[in-house]
């Protein structure tokens, strides 16, 4: 096993400023200020309003990302991207999956 030696520095608040923690909510805040990320931040809602709703029937049912999976016959993995956002489902995997957690579907224009 390798040690590694500790290294200690010697750095003041001056030299790299005091660190103060500030909470996402303000950050947020502050940046819904700004026009052009507000209008980008709302064109995002219905992608994540379907995410939240996707989460809460699979928490309400008691289901795994796994148990989740193996009900609609794909692997863990692809619902970790659509519950993270990173995987745009087609409109069938929406319907069979709003079908598995108990729900209904609905799109309205």
């Amino acid at each position: 096993m390798k040690k590694y030696k500790k290294l200690k520095y010697n750095v003041s608040d001056e030299e790299v400023g005091k660190y103060e923690p500030i909470s996402f909510s303000d950050v947020k805040k502050e940046w819904l200020k700004d026009p052009k990320f507000r209008k980008s931040y709302d064109d995002l809602e219905p992608e994540y309003s379907i995410i939240r709703a996707i989460l809460r029937k699979r928490i309400e049912s008691k289901m795994s990302q796994k148990d989740l999976a193996k009900k609609l016959g794909t692997k863990q993995s692809a619902i970790s991207r659509l519950e993270s956002g990173n995987y745009n489902p087609t409109l069938s995997f929406l319907k069979k999956l709003s079908s598995t957690l108990g729900g209904k579907l609905e799109i309205k224009i």
